[in-house]
């Protein structure tokens, strides 16, 4: 063969060679670009993903496979509100959750890492690994951080299977606080819950009502005293239900303890110290002790240009649309955001379609829809078994309740609300809210918007 030809031939292989790579190159980049990327799998980010896909489906704009990515690199997903039942003994924890990629359908995009930084004037992210994902919209749903290290002693108290020290603030130790409360025979059963954002404000004290109903219902009443011990001002941020909280602590003989904050938990020898507001410590002897640790935002959010002062992420509380008009393209829904509202499961039901309804208008339109959140949302307050006292409310801590015109003033407990939260409430989240098929107090119905836009932004 000519050396010519030999020639050719290697520039002809060499080229083929650099076409595949091209090709390569070209398809991994298309998988670096997403229309919608949505930042975290909890119950936020599931729901709002879903139902912003099937938002273009009726409209008869629909999205390619793909086209939505959701990047989370959890191994499991967890439904957060049943680890109440499960330390009340009504449930398994098992149960609360499930592998997370069995839950993402197969037309959103799954990308098994987590969020490193945020880059929204480029309109991408970076992943813990190196990788840039560029987006069109992005929506953030990264949840919030629990401080357990902020309280001193604690982690390790956790860890001791015989420290009488347990939260239900986690799948790895919800367990333990059933086998807390049901062991407990005799002594001081202390119950906590700090100043500033949590998740569910109302929580800390469902798992004290448990409690104290199991002691009452097996005869341990007389013999285990019941307190709360309580950074916040008062049983619970709205007039109406704290009242009738409180009212009900003084009926069931509960110790309360206002503005008390646990700095520190030595499990040897059994004495929590709390912090008060004149910045004095009271140490207080326990025999069994939960916890209610500190919460706050996420580092990656707080340190990131898309957060406000306090680190949330800065969205306008009614569109959810972030502040900077330079940053139109970004949304962010449940306990990451800023709004101004307790930060809950139902919060999200109520969020998800607000925040669909103007992100696919900004998109189809490039206006956005004007369809604004009330700040609605709903704590099922359990005091006992049985019974539960259903709180909903809105911005402004006024009462928003669905039920009371047909069953009645919803501070007054109810069996029929105790199965909501015990029955249907896990079956609706698992079955129908992560697909985006569930409206919280619209149920299976969508909530109709009304057809006024706002300018662009």
């Amino acid at each position: 063969m000519s050396s010519a030809l030999l020639a050719a031939r290697k520039r002809a292989l060499l080229g083929s060679r650099s076409l595949a790579s091209s090709v390569r190159w070209a398809s991994s980049d298309s998988k670096d670009n997403y229309k919608i990327v949505v930042v975290g799998a909890g119950s936020g980010g599931l729901t709002v993903a879903n139902q912003i896909f099937n938002r273009f489906k009726a409209a008869g704009t629909p999205l390619n496979k793909g086209d939505i990515a959701i990047l989370d690199a959890n191994e499991y997903h967890y439904y957060q509100p049943g680890w109440t039942l499960v330390g009340a003994g009504l449930k398994q924890k098992l149960e609360t959750r499930e592998p997370l990629k069995s839950l993402i359908p197969s037309h959103l995009a799954h990308i098994p890492e987590n969020v490193q930084s945020f880059s929204p004037k480029s309109s991408s992210i970076t992943t813990v690994s190196g990788r840039t994902i560029a987006y069109e919209s992005l929506v953030v749903a990264t949840g919030l951080k629990t401080n357990w290290d902020s309280i001193a002693g604690l982690p390790k108290a956790l860890a001791d299977p015989s420290s009488g020290v347990s939260s239900i603030y986690s799948y790895e130790t919800c367990d333990k606080v059933w086998h807390d409360v049901d062991a407990l025979r005799s002594g001081k059963a202390i119950f906590t819950q700090p100043a500033g954002v949590i998740k569910c404000a109302g929580a800390p004290q469902k798992i004290m009502w448990m409690a104290w109903d199991r002691y009452q219902k097996t005869g341990r009443g007389d013999q285990i005293s019941v307190d709360f011990y309580s950074g916040m001002p008062s049983m619970f941020s709205v007039k109406k239900y704290s009242d009738a909280l409180n009212e009900l602590r003084m009926q069931r003989g509960v110790g309360g303890h206002f503005g008390h904050n646990l700095v520190s938990v030595d499990a040897g020898n059994h004495k929590a110290t709390f912090k008060t507001g004149d910045g004095s410590t009271v140490d207080v002897d326990y025999t069994l002790l939960h916890v209610s640790p500190p919460m706050g935002p996420l580092d990656v959010i707080k340190n990131s240009p898309i957060a406000d002062e306090a680190g949330w992420v800065s969205v306008d509380k009614g569109t959810l649309r972030h502040t900077n008009a330079e940053y139109g393209n970004v949304w962010a829904i449940g306990d990451c955001s800023s709004l101004p509202t307790s930060k809950t499961a139902a919060a999200i039901t109520a969020q998800a379609p607000i925040l669909t309804e103007n992100l696919y208008s900004v998109v189809s339109t490039g206006k956005d829809r004007g369809v604004v959140y009330d700040g609605y949302t709903s704590c099922p307050l359990l005091t006992g078994y049985g019974q539960l006292m259903l709180a909903e409310f809105k911005y402004g801590l006024e009462p928003k309740e669905s039920f009371a015109n047909y069953l009645g003033d919803q501070k007054t407990p109810s069996r029929l609300y105790y199965h909501l939260k015990k029955d249907v409430f896990p079956w609706a989240y698992w079955n129908h809210m992560i697909q985006g098929r569930w409206f919280g107090s619209h149920g299976f119905f969508r909530p109709k918007f009304p057809t006024t836009t706002n300018t662009p932004q």
